[in-house]
């Protein structure tokens, strides 16, 4: 009998640290809840705090789930820091204007005009759905795969991500490949198509990391962890002349137009002043986009667009004039 209670007191104390960890977890985080008209379809969050810091890599943001006990909204969860969102859709092809959510739990709703009223009392009923981190999955089907999906759970346990097959609808990208979001406790996945009618078999032993399939007409398929669509370049140097008055030169540089970030947040990595004036700074040379900034950001050059894999020289006058070689 000492056994058995010794026993039940251990699960006890487990299941209250669980709970107590997963309280610490949900208190870094802030949900984010929105309802969008019917044409925005795979809704993204952007979101920034204002030092700069944003939640996510790259535009457009994180895909929102949908909420299946709350029909026609969406939701993402984002850290609690976050003080400004932008809801976009449709590969980002509309968005609203920034929105203000001051670090709190919030529900949007957008109007066809693209307009979004903010409240920051729950507006959907029921309990606000569990907090998990996500990785992707990309998959790359068969032309005759028509709509596919992904299926997702946890093996053995038998916890699903979705409510019901054939899953969670992949969204359709500019490099051929689809890509859904998936809750890092699931181990095992199938790609679907057709409504579900053909499909992989289970694909099991996961990592909770971002990998790629590959799905031929047969159903037969390969995984891999490594990104089969990144850039391969080596790296370049850009160099900068800048003003007197512009301190700190940092360096802002990204993938135009899928939005890939070479830095984690604004205003970028800082440059070293290396001879005659030049300073300088080695980035990688699929980048195709850069900005020059200086005073902690407060000072920047437009966009400017540049060819890939080629060193630059980047003479700036001023903040509305600043021109681009690719020679000393």
């Amino acid at each position: 009998m000492k056994k058995l209670l010794a026993l039940l007191l251990s699960i006890l104390m487990l299941v209250s640290v669980g709970i107590s960890l997963a309280e610490e977890s949900n208190n870094d985080m802030i949900i984010i809840y929105a309802k969008l008209p019917a044409d925005w379809s795979f809704p993204c969050v952007w979101s920034w705090a204002s030092d700069g810091t944003n939640a996510f890599a790259a535009w457009p943001g994180d895909m929102m789930e949908p909420d299946a006990k709350n029909e026609d909204w969406y939701y993402i969860y984002v850290p609690s820091a976050m003080e400004s969102v932008i809801i976009n859709a449709n590969d980002a092809s509309v968005q609203t204007d920034e929105i203000k959510i001051d670090q709190q739990n919030a529900w949007i709703e957008v109007a066809e005009d693209r307009t979004a009223s903010v409240s920051f009392e729950q507006a959907t009923p029921g309990n606000l759905p569990a907090y998990a981190e996500r990785f992707t999955v990309y998959a790359q089907v068969d032309e005759s795969w028509e709509n596919p999906c992904i299926w997702a759970w946890a093996d053995p346990a038998g916890t699903n991500a979705f409510a019901a097959w054939p899953g969670r609808a992949m969204k359709a990208n500019e490099n051929g490949w689809y890509s859904a979001m998936v809750p890092v406790w699931c181990n095992s996945i199938i790609i679907n198509a057709k409504d579900g009618t053909v499909q992989t078999a289970d694909i099991k032993e996961l990592d909770p990391a971002n990998l790629w399939v590959t799905v031929a007409a047969d159903a037969s398929y390969d995984v891999t962890y490594d990104d089969p669509t990144a850039p391969k370049a080596e790296d370049i140097t850009v160099y900068a002349k800048i003003p007197e008055d512009w301190e700190n030169p940092c360096l802002w540089a990204w993938s135009h137009p899928d939005g890939t970030n070479a830095f984690a947040s604004w205003p970028g990595e800082a440059l070293t002043e290396g001879e005659d004036g030049w300073y300088e700074i080695k980035v990688g040379g699929w980048i195709n986009s850069v900005i020059i900034n200086a005073n902690d950001g407060s000072v920047q050059t437009s966009d400017l667009r540049v060819d890939a894999g080629k060193d630059l020289y980047v003479t700036v006058v001023s903040a509305e004039e600043a021109t681009v070689a690719y020679e000393k």
